[in-house]
């Protein structure tokens, strides 16, 4: 994915000297669990993360200008919650944030621009988002966004001992985007 940059953010390919930055965060208890992943156990596990993403090249560190600091990530991924709408282009953001920097409408303005990126320059039709039905804070980032509940789903999770979560998705069609802006 391409380089993006709002007022306050840059968004841009991981590089393995962010892992110090990455570890951060990703060893808090608030932000791998809600996100579907375990936290991170050193330093060396979030190098190997970023090793991953980078050949996936589906995610993007948010770097905050003024600090000149990554403080989390977001990402579009090849995924179609709804195989009703499979002959739809989509894909679904994905996202992540420090904790420290809560609070601060970082995440909606990393999700804004990455929406206008895949409408306008991917040609999407269709962007997803969901979340598990216990994470408010990206419901609330979901509302901002634009997005529009569409239907939920149970899933059990492997990486937490199978689990069971409710996801709820949420979606926005290119048209509502459009209409959104004007």
């Amino acid at each position: 994915m391409k380089r993006l940059e709002t007022d306050r953010l840059i968004l841009r390919q991981w590089s393995e000297a962010d892992s110090k930055d990455l570890y951060e965060y990703a060893k808090n208890e608030l932000v791998g669990p809600n996100c579907g992943w375990t936290t991170h156990k050193n330093e060396e596990e979030s190098k190997e993360v970023i090793k991953r993403v980078i050949k996936n090249d589906d995610t993007l560190a948010i770097v905050l200008k003024s600090e000149n600091k990554v403080i989390g990530s977001i990402g579009l991924h090849d995924r179609k919650p709804d195989a009703s709408l499979s002959n739809l282009k989509q894909k679904e953001i994905g996202y992540a944030l420090n904790p420290k920097y809560w609070g601060q409408a970082f995440v909606p303005e990393a999700v804004k621009c990455l929406i206008d990126y895949g409408f306008n320059e991917l040609n999407l039709d269709l962007i997803w988002c969901g979340h598990y039905d216990f994470n408010h804070n990206s419901r609330r980032v979901n509302e901002k966004c634009g997005f529009n509940y569409r239907f939920q789903r149970k899933k059990k999770l492997e990486l937490f001992d199978n689990k069971e979560v409710t996801i709820l998705y949420y979606s926005i069609f290119k048209s509502e985007f459009l209409n959104s802006i004007c």
